[in-house]
C-alpha cells in the first residue's frame, strides 16, 4: 500500500458542448455553423472523453490534446458562449457541482485534473525498486509543474460572475498552490528514498530530507495561512498526513545527521541531533495516530520511532560510560542544509500546446480569433459612439441654443409679421403643414396611452417578483413549523433580492413622475398644438392682419441685415447636416477588419489575444473623424458669431428703428405663439419616446429580475426537498423516521438535523449541514 497522497480528480458531467456553439456562432459569429460542423462532433468527442477519467497513463496525452485545442477554443470564442459547466468538488463528488457559464472554467478544470492524473500514476507505482522510483519522482514533478501552470497561466484569467454565490474553493491561488508544493513534496520523498535504497552518505540523504521536510511544510502553510480559508476543503486525514510527514522528515533529517556525527566520532553531538529527532517524530507519531492517516505511513513513522528511541539509548549509554562529551543543546545546533532535488516540471506540451497539435490542426482554425473580432465590434461601437457624441448631439444642443435665442427675439416672427401683413409665411405653413401630417395630438395621446402601458407593465412584473418571494417565505415559514431547517429564513436569505427590488421601485416611481410632468405639458399646450393641425384657410384666419405699414430706411436696412443674418444660420444648419452625412458615409464604408486581421497575425498565440491588444490600431482608425469634429467646432463658433450679430447689434438696432401698430404686435404674438406650438410639439415627442425607450429597457431588466427570484426558490425548495429526503432515507436509532413521528407526541415531531450522528453527514446535501458549504 502506497504511503503517499494521489489528488482525485473534479467530477464533471456530459454536457452539449456543439449545441452551445452552434447557437452562439448563429446568433453571433459570422460563419454558419455547418461550415464548421467538424470542428463542433471533434469538440464533443473530446469533452466526452474526459468525463469519467481513469488512472492510466494513456489518458495524459487525451488531457494534453483537450488543453491544446481549448487554448485554440477560447481564442475563437467568449469564455460564455451559453454553455453550463459542471465541476464537483475535489474532495467532495457527491455533493451539488458548481455549474458555471465560463469554458475558462472548463480549462482550469482540464489542467486540474491532468495534474490528479499525475499524482494518482505516481502513487500507483512500485516503489519497490528503482525504476518504479524514478517513475513516480517524474510523475510527482509534472504533478507539481501543472498546478503551477494552472495557478499563474489559467487562474489569472478566470473569474466567477459577480452574484455567483458558490465559487470553486478548489481552485483558489492558496489551493492549488497547496497541491503544488505537495507533489513536490512527495517528488521529493522519492528522491530521498533512491538515495536511502542507493545507500548515499548519511550528510546528503539529511539534506534531502531536510528539502522533503521544507516542502511539506510550505503545502501545510499554504492551506493554514489562506485567505480566505480553505482548511474546511481538504480532508483533515490530508492535513494529519502532511503534519506527520513533515515531522517524521525533519526527525530523518536530524537522525541521519546523528549518523554522520557518530561516523565523525562527536557522540555528545550524536545525541543532541537524536533528541531532536526523537522529539519531531514522536510529534509525527502523535499526530499520525490522532489524524487517521494512512496506515502505512503510520507504520513507517512507528518503525522509525522505535529506531531513534534505541539508538538514542545506545549513543547516551555509551557517552555515560566511555566518551563523556559534552552534549549541546538544541538550540545550538546548526542548521541542516537542504538537497532540493525535485523541481516543478511543466509538461513541455502544456507550455506550447502546438507541439502536440500544429496550429493548421487546432480545431475552428479557420475562425477569426474572438479578441479580433471583438476588437472590430469595439471599433464599431466607438466609432457610432463618436458620430453620436461628437458630431450628432451637439449639432443637436447647437441648433437647440440658437432657436431658443431666436424664439426670446421673437424671430423670424417679428420680420415675417412686418413683411408679409396678411397670411401666413411659408415657414410656418411648413411647420403646420408636419403636425397635421403627422396627426400631432391624436399621435401624442396615443404614445402617451402606451407609455402609461409600460408603465403597468413593469409594475406587474416586479410585483410578481415580489408574489414569488412571498410565496416561497410562506412555504419556508410552513415547513419550519414541520422541521427545523439550519439556515437562514426568507426574509433574511432573500435581502439582496429585496434591495433589489426597492431600487427598481424606486426608479419606477422617478419614471412615474417624469409621466406626469410630459402630461401635464401637454395638457398645457393641447389646444395650441391641436391649432397646428387646422386646415390652411382656418390657421390663416386665426393670424391677426395688419395693413403695410411705412418703414424707414433704417428699419428696412436692420430688417435686411437680419434676413441675411438668419440666412447664414440657415446655411450653418445645411453645412453641419452634409458635415454629419459625410462622416456617417464614411463610417459606413469603415471597414477595420483588414488591418485587426494583419495585426492579429503577428500575435504569437492565439489564446493570448484581447480585444486591448488592437487599441493602438483602433485609435488610429478613429482618427480619420477628428476633421468632422474640427470642423464642426468651427462651425459652433461660427454659429456663435451669427447669433451674437443678431442679438447684440441688428436686432437692437432694428427694434429700435422700427415703428409699428398695435396690430403688427398682435400678428407677431400670434406668429411666435405658432412656431412655439410647433417646437412643444416637438419636444413632447422626444420626452415621450424617451419614455418608451426608457421602459422597453427596464423590462428586460425587470424580467430577468423575475427570473432569478423564480431561480432562488426553486433552489431553495430543491434543498427542502433533499433534507426531507434524506431524512427518509435515515434510520435513527433503529427506527423509522414514520415511526418515530408517530410515537413521538406532537409537539417533539420536529426532527432536528442537529440530532444526527456524524456518520451521517454524507447522506445530507452541503448548504444544509451547519458548517458546510458546497
Amino acid at each position: 500500500m502506497s504511503n503517499l497522497l494521489a489528488v482525485p480528480f473534479k467530477k464533471t458531467y456530459q454536457v452539449d458542448v456543439a449545441g452551445a456553439a452552434r447557437n452562439y456562432l448563429l446568433e453571433n459569429g459570422e460563419t454558419h455553423p455547418d461550415a464548421v460542423k467538424k470542428d463542433l462532433q471533434q469538440w464533443q468527442e473530446m469533452r466526452q472523453k474526459i468525463v469519467g477519467l481513469q488512472t492510466h497513463s494513456n489518458r495524459i496525452n487525451e488531457c494534453l490534446s483537450y488543453h491544446a485545442q481549448l487554448t485554440s477554443i477560447l481564442a475563437k470564442f467568449p469564455v460564455d458562449i451559453g454553455l453550463d459547466i459542471a465541476y464537483a468538488p475535489a474532495f467532495s463528488p457527491s455533493v451539488v457541482p458548481i455549474t458555471l457559464r465560463n469554458l475558462m472554467f472548463e480549462q482550469a478544470g482540464v489542467v486540474f485534473n491532468l495534474g490528479s492524473l499525475y499524482t494518482q500514476l505516481a502513487a500507483s507505482e512500485d516503489r519497490s525498486n528503482v525504476d518504479g522510483i524514478k517513475r513516480a519522482a517524474a510523475y510527482y514533478q509534472n504533478a507539481s509543474g501543472t498546478f503551477s501552470y494552472l495557478g499563474k497561466a489559467v487562474l489569472p484569467n478566470f473569474s466567477v460572475p459577480l452574484g455567483q454565490e458558490d465559487s470553486p474553493t478548489d481552485l483558489s491561488d492558496s489551493f492549488i498552490q497547496a497541491l503544488e508544493y505537495l507533489s513536490l513534496a512527495q517528488a521529493q520523498e522519492c528522491f530521498w528514498q533512491k538515495a536511502k535504497l542507493d545507500n548515499l552518505k548519511n550528510g546528503l540523504v539529511a539534506k534531502l530530507a531536510a528539502a522533503t521536510m521544507h516542502f511539506y511544510k510550505k503545502s501545510i502553510t499554504s492551506i493554514l495561512e489562506a485567505s480566505p480559508p480553505i482548511k474546511h476543503v481538504f480532508p483533515s486525514e490530508w492535513l494529519a498526513h502532511m503534519e506527520a510527514k513533515q515531522y517524521h522528515f525533519e526527525a530523518v533529517a536530524q537522525y541521519r545527521k546523528s549518523r554522520e556525527e557518530l561516523e565523525n566520532s562527536r557522540y555528545g553531538f550524536e545525541i543532541a541531533y537524536l533528541t531532536q529527532a526523537h522529539a519531531a517524530v514522536k510529534k509525527g507519531h502523535d499526530i499520525a495516530r490522532r489524524g487517521k492517516v494512512l496506515a502505512a505511513v503510520q507504520s513507517d513513522i512507528q518503525s522509525f520511532l522505535d529506531t531513534v528511541k534505541k539508538d538514542l539509548n545506545r549513543a547516551e549509554r555509551d557517552n555515560d560510560l566511555i566518551y563523556h562529551h559534552d552534549v549541546p543543546t538544541g538550540s545550538s545546533l546548526p542548521l541542516i542544509q537542504q538537497a532540493a532535488v525535485a523541481q516543478a516540471t511543466v509538461p513541455k506540451e502544456l507550455a506550447n500546446p502546438n507541439i502536440l497539435v500544429p496550429s493548421q490542426a487546432m480545431l475552428f482554425s479557420e475562425l477569426m480569433g474572438w479578441g479580433a473580432r471583438e476588437a472590430i465590434n469595439i471599433y464599431n461601437d466607438r466609432k457610432k459612439n463618436l458620430i453620436q457624441e461628437e458630431l450628432l448631439g451637439p449639432a443637436k444642443e447647437s441648433k437647440n441654443a440658437a432657436e431658443q435665442l431666436l424664439q426670446r427675439l421673437s424671430l423670424p416672427a417679428s420680420l415675417e409679421a412686418l413683411q408679409r401683413p396678411v397670411g401666413l409665411p411659408p415657414s410656418f405653413l411648413k411647420k403646420a403643414e408636419e403636425v397635421r401630417m403627422e396627426n400631432g395630438p391624436a399621435k401624442i395621446e396615443a404614445t402617451i396611452e402606451d407609455l402609461y402601458r409600460l408603465s403597468r407593465q413593469n409594475h406587474k412584473i416586479l410585483n410578481e417578483a415580489m408574489d414569488i418571494l412571498d410565496q416561497e417565505a410562506s412555504e419556508d415559514e410552513s415547513t419550519r413549523d414541520s422541521i427545523h431547517i439550519d439556515r437562514l429564513p426568507s426574509h433574511e436569505a432573500n435581502a439582496h433580492l429585496v434591495d433589489k427590488e426597492r431600487r427598481y421601485r424606486t426608479i419606477l416611481e422617478q419614471a412615474a413622475t417624469g409621466d406626469e410632468t410630459i402630461r401635464t405639458k401637454w395638457d398645457q399646450w393641447e389646444r395650441n398644438i391641436t391649432e397646428l393641425t387646422w386646415d390652411e384657410s382656418d390657421l390663416e384666419a386665426s393670424i391677426p392682419s395688419s395693413t403695410k405699414q411705412t418703414q424707414s430706411g433704417e428699419t428696412e436696412k436692420h430688417a435686411r441685415s437680419l434676413r441675411i443674418l438668419l440666412e447664414s444660420l440657415n446655411d450653418l444648419y445645411s453645412d453641419r447636416e452634409n458635415l454629419i452625412k459625410r462622416a456617417e458615409s464614411l463610417a459606413e464604408a469603415d471597414d477595420i477588419q483588414p488591418r485587426i486581421v494583419k495585426a492579429a497575425s503577428g500575435f504569437e498565440r492565439l489564446a493570448e489575444m484581447h480585444p486591448a491588444m488592437f487599441e493602438d490600431v483602433s485609435d488610429d482608425e478613429l482618427a480619420k473623424y477628428d476633421k468632422f469634429i474640427q470642423w464642426m467646432k468651427k462651425l459652433d463658433v461660427k454659429q456663435e458669431e451669427i447669433l451674437e450679430s443678431i442679438k447684440v447689434s441688428e436686432n437692437e438696432s432694428y427694434l429700435q428703428s422700427r415703428k409699428e401698430s398695435e396690430t403688427v404686435k398682435e400678428r407677431e404674438q400670434a406668429l411666435l405663439s405658432l412656431d412655439l406650438s410647433y417646437h412643444k410639439y416637438k419636444e413632447i415627442i422626444h420626452n415621450l419616446e424617451e419614455g418608451i425607450n426608457f421602459y422597453n429597457g427596464l423590462i428586460t431588466i425587470l424580467l430577468q429580475f423575475k427570473e432569478a427570484c423564480h431561480q432562488w426558490c426553486t433552489e431553495r425548495k430543491q434543498e427542502i426537498h433533499s433534507l426531507s429526503r434524506s431524512m427518509r432515507s435515515l434510520n435513527i436509532g433503529g427506527e423509522s423516521d414514520s415511526s418515530r413521528l408517530d410515537r413521538d407526541p406532537p409537539s417533539q415531531k420536529k426532527i432536528l438535523v442537529t440530532d444526527l450522528n456524524s456518520s451521517d453527514w454524507e447522506s445530507v446535501p452541503f448548504g444544509t449541514v451547519p458548517g458546510r458549504k458546497a
